[in-house]
């Protein structure tokens, strides 16, 4: 079976497609013992492929990993300054590598899928899939009515527009903790949009995301995802 060369990589669970085009654009990538910068050009199992002097094969066996990841936690697979890695709270449970859906920051809690089928991963974190995810904001104050409306309205910051799709206040919580749901992905979105009409966010917690939830699972534990969520994931990216 032929394969462009990026879909190849990504399907060998190295990184997504978009990551792998790039790394192989970069001359990270051999094909039969030489370095091929098209990410286009056709490949199969018979070939030898090379990453970083090491030979890859397709992945036979998908992994799907759901993370209620705790505070103080990179979303990597290494950090070179010796931080804490999601792939150092994972790594007991799997033998094959697998990496993060996306990204949260370092400060940020909640649900995060790792996995190495890296079609499913770039579909998930592209923006026109427009994945539903939901947060729960604790902020220094009180938020106000008008702020919600501000929010959810939506205002220009330094990288375009932004706005939450839903924002409200939680049954049973304070008036400083909010519900908000989006489908963007910009870097620290939520935080600075709440900066930029002077709040602080305290806690942010990811409970939903594609569809998965924190269900069951206490913070810093992890499980594979069951049948059933698998093929819910596929079908809402098709």
């Amino acid at each position: 079976m032929k394969y462009r060369l990026n879909k190849y990589i990504a399907h060998a669970g190295i990184c997504s497609r978009r990551k792998a085009g790039d790394l192989v654009k970069d001359g990270f990538i051999k094909v039969n013992g030489e370095i091929e910068k098209n990410p286009a050009i056709e490949v199969d199992e018979n070939d030898d492929i090379e990453y970083m002097g090491k030979k890859v094969r397709i992945v036979t066996k998908k992994i799907y990993l759901l993370l209620n990841k705790p505070k103080n936690v990179i979303t990597t697979m290494s950090d070179e300054r010796g931080r804490k890695t999601v792939w150092d709270i994972v790594q007991s449970k799997v033998k094959t590598k697998i990496y993060p859906v996306g990204r949260l920051d370092r400060n940020t809690t909640g649900l995060l899928l790792l996995t190495n089928d890296g079609e499913l991963s770039q579909q998930l974190a592209h923006p026109k899939t427009k994945v539903k995810k939901i947060y729960q904001v604790t902020l220094d104050k009180p938020v106000l009515e008008e702020d919600l409306l501000k929010l959810q309205k939506g205002f220009a910051l330094d990288d375009g527009f932004s706005k939450f799709d839903v924002i409200s206040f939680i049954d049973g919580e304070p008036q400083n903790t909010v519900g908000v749901q989006l489908h963007s992905g910009k870097n620290r979105v939520i935080r600075r949009m709440f900066e930029h009409i002077d709040y602080k966010v305290e806690t942010l917690d990811r409970v939903y995301f594609a569809g998965l939830t924190k269900k069951d699972l206490p913070r810093g534990w992890s499980r594979f995802l069951r049948t059933k969520e698998i093929i819910m994931l596929k079908h809402f990216i098709k």
